[in-house]
């Protein structure tokens, strides 16, 4: 569904389907239609749709030079938190979907992952190493609570030692913490909560069904106070909304214990940008223009850089303005100091311990 008005619907970041971009044929609603989908409270009508993902394999391999991470586990495809900033949104066209509404309210679940994930790591081609999750969508994100499949393939993760990192938006992390305990006996796990903005509010219409951004810091310094370690991501970095909010967020993270920090600018990749420019159009109207051109401020006059290396820290002066903030701040704050390596050096298939037989 596609159309020229827009309106908030409370809970989703998204204001509309907007088309896929490989559907040959599209549907123009119209805003009487539009205007039944949402009912006088502005609550919507569209529930979450939990869909099947039958795929029979669960460990990707990354192969972008500037992503810090070889190989992923994601277990959901979509994600409910609904940021409206997401670059995982042009994923759900692959399914024949929307990265609009669609994207964060029918997710695609791949039940047997925690199988999957065993089976991989039994294979004797499985050399041990770093797997992160939340490389895509955030493998907290409120089904979860339900499913319970990132714990489910966290077990295996500890049941083999193989090292772990992970990123995400949600305190649901804290629910582990009995598992990355035991993972860090062993440097086997190291957890980014990433930080937007310290604005309620803001967050409320930007990442909807995130948790507060101060619960998010209570998740930092739950997991800091039992040994894990623990930094914060500044992503993404909104510049002309966000990024003057780069040194608080800095700073109340590591007041909270986290020992690392890293920060990404705000990506627009292909259908995420008609998406975010939607969401300024309703929830930040008059700071519409003053946003884009600060974006086109670091991305070459564009308001997307695809290219890689620059397209993970923009280019210019202000790009630079702000990779100068993050380095002084962390300085400051202590952030960054000491060096943390994940270890696979641990790493043992279950039953291959040796066999002593008596004499």
């Amino acid at each position: 569904m596609t159309r020229e008005f827009r309106k908030d619907i409370r809970g989703r970041g998204a204001s509309s389907n907007v088309t896929n971009r490989y559907d040959s044929l599209k549907y123009e609603a119209t805003e009487e239609e539009f205007d039944n989908y949402i009912d006088a409270d502005e609550k919507p009508l569209l529930k979450t749709e939990v869909l099947k993902d039958s795929s029979r394999t669960i460990i990707t391999e990354n192969k972008s030079p500037d992503v810090g991470f070889r190989f992923s586990v994601n277990a959901y495809r979509g994600c409910e938190h609904g940021c409206a900033y997401c670059y995982a949104r042009p994923t759900h066209e692959y399914l024949g979907y929307s990265p609009g509404l669609d994207f964060e309210s029918k997710i695609f679940v791949k039940e047997e992952a925690p199988k999957l994930l065993r089976e991989a790591l039994m294979k004797k081609s499985w050399q041990p190493e770093v797997i992160n999750m939340s490389g895509i969508t955030d493998c907290y994100q409120p089904l979860e609570r339900q499913k319970e499949l990132t714990r489910g393939c966290l077990q295996v993760l500890l049941d083999f030692k193989n090292p772990v990192s992970m990123i995400t938006k949600n305190a649901l992390i804290l629910r582990d913490l009995d598992i990355f305990k035991e993972m860090a006996k062993y440097d086997g796990i190291l957890i980014f909560l990433s930080v937007t903005s310290l604005d309620a509010d803001l967050a409320r219409t930007l990442e909807p069904r995130t948790s507060h951004p101060m619960a998010r810091l209570k998740a930092i310094e739950t997991l800091a106070k039992e040994g894990i370690p623990v930094g914060v991501n500044v992503a993404p970095c909104i510049p002309g909304l966000t990024d003057h909010e780069m040194p608080m967020i800095l700073k109340a993270a590591s007041e909270a214990g986290a020992s690392f920090a890293g920060y990404v600018p705000l990506r627009l990749p292909s259908s995420v940008l008609p998406i975010f420019e939607e969401w300024l159009e309703v929830h930040r109207p008059l700071k519409k223009q003053k946003v884009l051109n600060s974006v086109r401020d670091i991305r070459g006059g564009k308001l997307n850089d695809p290219n890689f290396g620059s397209r993970m820290r923009g280019e210019g002066a202000r790009a630079d303005q702000m990779a100068q903030m993050f380095a002084l701040y962390t300085r400051k704050y202590n952030l960054n100091v000491k060096e943390f390596e994940l270890s696979a050096a641990h790493f043992q298939r279950p039953g291959d311990q040796l066999q002593f037989k008596l004499d």
